[in-house]
């Protein structure tokens, strides 16, 4: 259990929300206008952490050392923005969480690496955030995540001292982040793994495999 935790942060694709299936929709119209067959969402999937760089490559093989990259990013925002708020949900168990941490007084927030220009309308969209009391994007600040700088501009805005706030996320850059803030680090396995990553190994101070299970760490007020 961690001890006198005040505020709780999450990351969001992966985390809180499953994306995955308007990014990949926003990635396989890329492969279509082109002419190439469109691939299962279970091709996307597990990249959708990545977000831009991971659909990219899986869509079209291009990563972000090729010359052509930031175009190619640029028109799959514009796809993105067309469709993000079409099959995106919440995790199973998220809202239920959620819930019970707005019962028992704590604050909660988002701290993520996705650009305001998504963030914003996304979460704007869902009932879900309504009682969110901070959200923070990649450009919020001057640094994204591994920084810490993002979290810690979270808990300036909660004014709640890092070491009093938990942070929690499915890539192994959220645990890195929360462990550099000075803050308590949970690992989620429901979200986007990737290939080959192993939770285990990414330092966290705990690991749930449902969002519900958080709770069991936090003492209740």
């Amino acid at each position: 259990m961690f001890a006198d935790i005040q505020a709780v942060l999450f990351d969001l694709d992966g985390t809180l929300i499953d994306s995955a299936p308007d990014l990949g929709a926003a990635a396989d119209k890329m492969r279509v206008v082109r002419g190439l067959p469109s691939l299962p969402m279970a091709h996307y999937r597990p990249m959708a952490g990545a977000g831009a760089r991971g659909m990219i490559e899986v869509a079209l093989g291009v990563t972000p050392d090729q010359a052509n990259f930031d175009v190619l990013r640029e028109e799959f925002f514009v796809n993105y923005e067309q469709c993000m708020t079409e099959t995106t949900y919440a995790f199973d168990g998220v809202h239920e969480l959620i819930s019970c941490l707005v019962r028992r007084g704590l604050p909660w927030g988002v701290v993520t690496n996705k650009s305001r220009r998504f963030t914003d309308p996304l979460t704007g969209s869902m009932p879900l955030f309504d009682s969110a009391r901070v959200v923070i994007s990649g450009d919020t600040t001057p640094h994204a995540k591994p920084h810490p700088e993002p979290l810690f501009e979270a808990a300036r805005r909660l004014a709640i001292a890092p070491a009093r706030c938990l942070y929690v996320g499915d890539d192994e850059r959220d645990i890195v982040a929360g462990r550099a803030a000075g803050m308590g680090t949970v690992a989620a396995t429901y979200g986007y793994l990737g290939q080959k990553a192993d939770p285990r190994q990414w330092g966290a101070h705990a690991i749930i495999n449902f969002p519900p299970d958080l709770l069991q760490f936090l003492q209740k007020a």
